[in-house]
């Protein structure tokens, strides 16, 4: 008799699992398939949340397809080429369609490019296959305020990126070298991921930005059209008859940042010395 409550709430529990998995599979049965929605919005300064939303999808079998909807200017090299790697393994299990939103230049051109099909808006600025880095120079004003700044190193370049001091000519040979460097890991990876040979991509890669009709033109992109046009191919490569179900992850900017780290979170609220796939019409003039 003491077990009674005990065994009538193992019955219970299983029942309501039991209930869980008719409605999951009637679900499943209604709906002719999914397609998961990622959004990139912004400076991409980081590359978690984007790969772990890809994963999930790529992991999940009832989503057959991913579209990315990227709406930015670009940012860090290092995320930017995470989630290219991301995509380009995704690929390979399931369609990926990316939808251009405004812009998707630089940094955001290269994490479209491995793409099963890059889906782009007529007047979307895109391209800027380009690299550089910012180093802000703060000697004058602490000179006319009086301030010096004092700096004890171990290297002769340790400092190079330091914002107290003008560069000298070897640093910025120094710099230049980094960035032809990284500038060519860019040139690379939009020749594979787009399937175009390295010297077509080499004479179109210096940073200048296209429409989308224009990178349609280059083969940068597949097809001009908006959201809904990328979610319709991406439901027509994934084989899936009828309209299919949009599966997208809402978050805010407050649940954002308090997932985030600290670094994380510097970064987001404060500018950093960085290297940059990044494309501004006002740092680019």
């Amino acid at each position: 008799m003491k077990n009674k409550p005990l065994k009538i709430l193992f019955i219970i529990i299983g029942i309501l699992l039991l209930l869980s998995l008719i409605i999951t599979i009637m679900e499943s049965g209604l709906s002719p398939g999914k397609v998961a929605i990622v959004n990139i919005k912004g400076v991409i300064v980081d590359s978690k949340q984007a790969i772990d939303e890809i994963k999930q999808y790529r992991k999940d079998p009832s989503i057959k397809a991913i579209v990315i909807r990227v709406d930015s200017p670009g940012g860090a090299v290092v995320p930017s080429q995470e989630m290219y790697e991301e995509i380009k393994r995704t690929i390979s299990v399931k369609p990926v369609v990316v939808s251009m939103g405004s812009v998707a230049a630089s940094g955001g051109y290269y994490i479209s490019c491995p793409a099963t099909k890059i889906i782009a808006n007529p007047g979307t600025l895109t391209g800027s296959i380009g690299v550089l880095i910012e180093i802000p120079n703060i000697k004058g004003l602490l000179d006319k305020i009086g301030v010096k700044a004092e700096v004890i190193k171990s290297g002769r370049y340790k400092d190079i990126t330091s914002p107290f001091k003008p560069l000298q000519s070897d640093e910025k040979e120094v710099l230049q070298r980094l960035i032809d460097d990284v500038h060519e890991q860019f040139i690379k990876a939009v020749a594979e991921g787009r399937k175009i040979p390295v010297e077509k991509v080499r004479k179109i890669a210096d940073g200048r930005v296209f429409t989308g009709l224009k990178a349609k033109e280059l083969g940068l992109v597949d097809e001009i059209g908006d959201l809904d046009y990328a979610i319709k191919v991406a439901a027509q490569l994934a084989k899936i008859k009828g309209e299919p179900e949009i599966v997208t992850k809402k978050s805010t900017l407050l649940i954002e940042l308090l997932k985030s780290d600290t670094e994380s979170l510097i970064k987001k609220i404060l500018p950093y010395i960085q290297v940059y796939y990044l494309y501004s019409p006002v740092l680019q003039n």
